[in-house]
């Protein structure tokens, strides 16, 4: 028994401090031996989400909604940290428990307590350790707990900023696309201000965030479950809106080079293949693909003022590029609870920008 226990707690600290690592900070490999954060999302998300699956209330639901990251962030946290004080507490009662108490005896639960405030560093003396071994391994869990907080308190800027750069990005597309973004309108916009080669610096700040947002997810799973402060925007509907964006020039835009897009379009789809698998996301059939008829979105281009240059083949062109990144995306609204975007926008939205929150529209009343 005593074996087991000095065993089992070694184990946990190891478990504990490898995903740790892994973690926050070498976090670089899409699949990972150990994932707290992944068994956390699989237990907890699918029952959070079912409670908002049948509100029809689009700002509560997303509230509701928007609480689940940070608050797995922390509760990740204090796992980590329990798990720490339960490892080297083992150790300790795999020893014998050599701690000494004027007041009772000692017991596992004591164990745990002497643990924890040598974790956390409170030096309250009160459980005197009477062997080597037992002064050994606090000033080791010490040393850990030291470290342990260090890197936790230097995690959470890190993600919070990594957050920061992707949502402003995202708030961007309000104004190029509408909200929800639809590609269809963005093309639109640019063709009716005479500002088509703009596409050529929407395509390279976009490639870079597509970038930027891969590195950020893969290193920082959680991320993925931070939702966008204003309505109607997500970084799926963004990442889904910048390869329908890809796909329609790559189909054949007359007028527009098609480098940038392909540029654009591979680092897009590699983003959404490689966080499905982070999540995880598996592909599903995305209905998005029989909502709307390629013919329909080709129609909507022409009639903004632009031609293709295979206008009889484009829709059958368009439908394959779609068929390589909807299911990606599809998967990963269906795991995330995140709209997809339109590919036609809905006229009775309005911008972002556009929009007064009610209560500031109270005050002018």
């Amino acid at each position: 028994m005593p074996i087991i226990a000095i065993l089992s707690g070694v184990a946990l600290i190891a478990i504990i401090l490898r995903d740790a690592f892994e973690t926050i900070i070498l976090p670089r490999t899409v699949v990972r031996f150990f994932s707290l954060s992944r068994m956390i999302n699989r237990a907890v998300w699918p029952r959070w989400s079912r409670r908002t699956a049948k509100s029809r209330n689009d700002a509560k639901r997303e509230r509701y909604l928007s609480f689940y990251g940070p608050v797995t962030v922390i509760a990740m946290l204090a796992v980590w940290a329990g798990a720490l004080i339960i490892g080297f507490a083992m150790i300790l009662y795999g020893f014998g428990s050599p701690l000494h108490s004027e007041q009772h005896r000692i017991t596992f639960i004591d164990d745990i307590y002497t643990s924890g405030t040598t974790l956390f560093t409170l030096g309250l003396g009160d459980m005197i350790p009477t062997a080597v071994i037992a002064r050994a391994l606090l000033v080791v869990e010490a040393g850990t707990g030291i470290g342990f907080l260090t890197v936790v308190i230097a995690y959470l800027p890190v993600i919070y900023q990594a957050f920061s750069r992707r949502e402003a990005q995202i708030t961007l597309l309000d104004a190029w696309a509408g909200s929800p973004p639809a590609a269809t309108e963005l093309l639109r916009r640019l063709a009716a201000s005479d500002a088509v080669p703009e596409l050529t610096r929407y395509f390279h700040e976009w490639e870079r965030w597509c970038g930027e947002l891969l590195e950020a997810q893969i290193s920082y799973p959680q991320l993925a479950y931070f939702r966008s402060q204003h309505g109607r925007q997500s970084w799926v509907s963004a990442l889904t809106t910048t390869l329908d964006v890809s796909a329609l020039v790559l189909t054949g835009l007359q007028g527009v080079p098609a480098w940038n897009a392909r540029l654009t379009f591979a680092i897009a789809r590699h983003a959404a293949v490689d966080l499905s698998q982070v999540i995880p996301a598996p592909p599903v059939d995305s209905t998005r693909l029989r909502q709307v008829t390629n013919e329909s979105i080709i129609a909507t281009v022409q009639q903004a003022g632009f031609s293709f240059t295979n206008g009889t083949t484009a829709a059958a062109q368009l439908q394959l590029y779609r068929e390589m990144y909807e299911p990606f995306v599809a998967g990963l609204s269906v795991a995330l609870a995140m709209d997809l975007p339109p590919w036609l926008r809905n006229p009775r939205f309005k911008d972002n920008w556009e929009s007064t929150p009610k209560r500031e529209a109270d005050k002018h009343i």
